[in-house]
């Protein structure tokens, strides 16, 4: 496990706070739904060393890049980590998501509303049309961090069964009819190159390519390579404390396998860029390369790695993400990545943000896309 950011004694206010990172999105600028093509979202281009802006095309992001940069992404794939079930006692309904398995029918996932199940509450799980089935789904604890232990049963393995019974666990802010699972999401909310399951949210920066798009980018000479992020809690969790310093991320597993760590290291050598397509594939390098003192190697873990202004960069050189939450650890990240070692990077990312409200742009998930230079 990495842990970077927390602090023996009491936690030390460095001068900026989760309230510096609020703004107002006007509603209708939350993406529903993905644009018709994966390359049709927009880009906002932000040069952190001036401020300046430019408005393009997702289609234009390679002309950012060059021959030699290695662009590297979250190869995580979306679990249907979704399932509806009803308290043996009582019938009332249950949604529980997924988080992570510890062995066979054993998970940590979150339970909604949890405030009145008990260790042993049994809750029957439900098919798609909301039918109850042979699977039981029995509370064994409850953590600080208020994910619930659960163990199913009437099944051999719940995972290899979650495609049939299971949705995709689009954010609260997907507004779609309860119980569904669209086709359009099915395919969508999942990146072309994601191969290893695990994550409960995409790695949306990885949304906007496809598969023509990667072979353009490859034939600039451009080196693609993927890490593993699978997205938890960690990523989509919100702060609730003030002094971000006091924030504990919840821990998430990672993975660099020997031949990106390999291909990686030999590009910061040589003095190449390194282009992280997302948060998710920024936290994977940075964690990796503060275990092994600026180094990448490849490494098998779990990294809790928060970053917030003043945060360093030891690895990436330019950053392609989404537009973030208000508050949300993702949006402290951003902006530490438009101005390392400083604080003024919240002010260019909020600048940018307002800019790109006014223009119209789409966020969160589904939206429109980012670069940092």
């Amino acid at each position: 496990m990495i842990s970077l950011h927390r602090i023996t004694g009491p936690a030390k206010d460095n001068g900026v706070h989760l309230s510096d990172f609020h703004f107002d999105l006007p509603e209708d600028r939350i993406a529903q739904s993905p644009t018709e093509n994966r390359e049709d979202s927009r880009l906002l281009v932000l040069h952190r060393d001036t401020g300046r802006i430019e408005h393009r095309g997702f289609r234009d992001f390679k002309e950012y890049l060059r021959s030699g940069d290695t662009l590297v992404m979250n190869n995580s794939r979306v679990i249907p980590a979704r399932l509806r079930a009803r308290k043996i006692e009582g019938g009332g309904r249950v949604e529980l998501l997924l988080l992570e398995e510890n062995q066979t029918n054993d998970w940590w996932a979150l339970l909604r509303p949890g405030k009145r199940l008990r260790n042993g509450s049994v809750l029957q799980v439900l098919d798609l049309e909301g039918n109850p089935s042979e699977m039981n789904a029995t509370v064994l604890d409850k953590d600080p961090r208020a994910r619930y232990r659960v163990r199913f049963s009437g099944v051999p393995e719940i995972r290899s069964l979650l495609p049939s019974i299971g949705e995709i666990p689009l954010p609260p802010y997907i507004r779609r009819p309860a119980g569904t699972s669209q086709a359009l999401d099915l395919e969508r909310y999942q990146t072309v190159f994601g191969i290893h399951e695990g994550s409960v949210a995409a790695p949306t920066a990885g949304l906007h390519f496809s598969n023509g798009s990667l072979e353009a980018i490859r034939a600039l000479g451009v080196t693609t390579c993927s890490v593993t992020l699978h997205v938890g809690m960690g990523t989509f969790a919100p702060v609730k404390t003030e002094n971000l310093a006091e924030h504990a991320m919840h821990e998430e597993q990672i993975h660099v396998d020997e031949e990106t760590a390999t291909t990686l290291q030999s590009a910061r050598n040589s003095g190449s860029r390194i282009v992280a397509a997302g948060t998710t594939s920024l936290r994977t390098l940075e964690s990796v390369a503060r275990l092994n003192h600026g180094q990448l190697r490849a490494y098998r873990g779990r990294t809790d790695l928060f970053i917030h202004p003043p945060g360093q960069f030891h690895v990436v050189d330019i950053l392609l993400t989404n537009f973030h939450l208000p508050g949300s650890t993702l949006l402290m990240l951003v902006s530490a990545f438009a101005a390392p070692h400083e604080t003024r990077g919240r002010d260019l990312i909020l600048n940018a943000y307002a800019e790109a409200i006014r223009e119209g742009y789409r966020f969160f998930s589904y939206g429109d896309a980012m670069l940092i230079l």
